[in-house]
């Protein structure tokens, strides 16, 4: 049985542990990052963690576009001081000047693209040593377990989120990053019934998340900000906790 001197230093060194791996402990004046406060309490300490991995699951063509949407509306939420970001991949996709739309002007994203899976990961890992950077994203097809936790090592020492943008999805394994992700499109919806393409919306589900819970909401993105539509019963967590 544990005395409390015991139980003390457990519960500081699991809080350590945490606070490396981006979950920051919450305090009574912290602020939602992202507005999505369902979505959120399902990670320790009930706030989306930064200084880490995320890596997100695309089987479709259209998914990794809504994907790159999504983490576009993200970036918009968590870049409080105009932060730079690199987007690393094998061509551009993503339009720049549509950045706008999420309220990230287009000289705040480099883009580097590169032909081959193996230059791309070492690129990533380097973009996530720079302690200037606000945020990597990375589309790999693949990763494995080994390179994963290499890059976890690397952001737990200079604090820069990773995005892991994995687009080759026939066999998934477990990865050290922080939590899993999976968006797929949704028909959009216009106010007021009017006609012509409506505000994103999506189906944003967490597969998995370490030490904590997984959840699937339907979130959309309009006037600037990232919301849960509440009107389509989108709580549907399991609530058992996975570790990666």
């Amino acid at each position: 049985m544990q005395n409390p001197l015991q139980k003390i230093i457990i519960e500081r060194l699991q809080r350590e542990i945490l606070d490396l791996e981006g979950f920051k402990t919450k305090t009574q004046s912290d602020q939602s990052k992202l507005g999505l406060k369902i979505l959120e309490d399902n990670f320790p300490n009930q706030t989306f963690p930064t200084g880490t991995i995320h890596e997100f699951v695309s089987e479709k063509p259209e998914h990794t576009a809504c994907t790159s949407a999504f983490i576009s509306g993200l970036l918009s939420k968590l870049n409080k001081q105009n932060g730079i970001y690199i987007w690393i991949g094998k061509q551009r996709q993503l339009f720049p000047v549509g950045l706008k739309k999420f309220g990230i002007l287009p000289h705040q994203i480099i883009f580097i693209n590169l032909v081959k899976q193996k230059d791309i990961l070492w690129a990533t890992e380097e973009a996530l040593k720079c302690k200037s950077l606000s945020g990597v994203i990375s589309e790999l097809e693949d990763i494995t377990f080994a390179q994963s936790q290499r890059l976890q090592l690397t952001v737990e020492k200079s604090r820069v989120t990773g995005f892991i943008l994995r687009t080759q999805t026939a066999h998934i394994h477990a990865t050290a990053c922080a939590a899993r992700w999976k968006i797929t499109p949704l028909v959009s919806e216009n106010e007021n019934h009017l006609p012509g393409v409506g505000f994103a919306k999506w189906q944003v589900d967490l597969l998995k998340v370490r030490n904590g819970n997984t959840a699937s909401c339907t979130v959309s993105y309009h006037h600037g900000e990232l919301a849960i539509i509440e009107n389509t019963a989108p709580y549907l967590f399991t609530h058992q906790a996975i570790g990666s």
